[in-house]
């Protein structure tokens, strides 16, 4: 997962890169649902990172004295979906673990869907199966009549 960070009115130092890196990089096992994909299969998609992460922090105005001045925003990116979520608080931390919070969120309702889906079509597929009409059910499994 390749993380970019930028920051405005915020000196980036090497504590607050660290942390950054710290909070998103677990949200990579939640794109595992991307790896099936054939996207990165094709001539276009070699070299590229299944997961880009852009962070942006900052600092509203210099002049504030009281009140949330510092937020986070986040975008993920993935091949066919493009996450978002943006914090406003009163400590630069706290704003990044908000947004990491909200973009867990994001993922796994996502990962849900994708989920569903394919149950739904899996559900579709057994409707269509053609099944002899000789053939009976139980719960146990399949029980054939003999002798008919």
């Amino acid at each position: 997962m390749k993380i970019v960070i930028k920051t405005k009115n915020v000196e980036l130092t090497r504590a607050l890169e660290n942390y950054i890196q710290e909070k998103f990089s677990p949200l990579e096992k939640f794109a595992k649902i991307f790896q099936k994909e054939k996207y990165f299969n094709h001539f276009f998609g070699k070299g590229k990172p299944r997961v880009e992460v852009w962070v942006e922090i900052g600092k509203e105005t210099l002049h504030h004295q009281k009140g949330p001045f510092f937020w986070a925003e986040c975008q993920m990116r993935f091949p066919s979906k493009s996450l978002r979520a943006t914090a406003r608080l009163k400590d630069l931390k706290l704003a990044i673990v908000e947004v990491k919070d909200e973009l867990q969120r994001q993922l796994k309702q996502y990962k849900e869907k994708i989920t569903t889906q394919d149950k739904r079509k899996q559900r579709a597929f057994k409707k269509e199966l053609k099944i002899s009409p000789s053939a009976r059910f139980f719960r146990k499994g399949r029980i054939r009549e003999e002798g008919t």
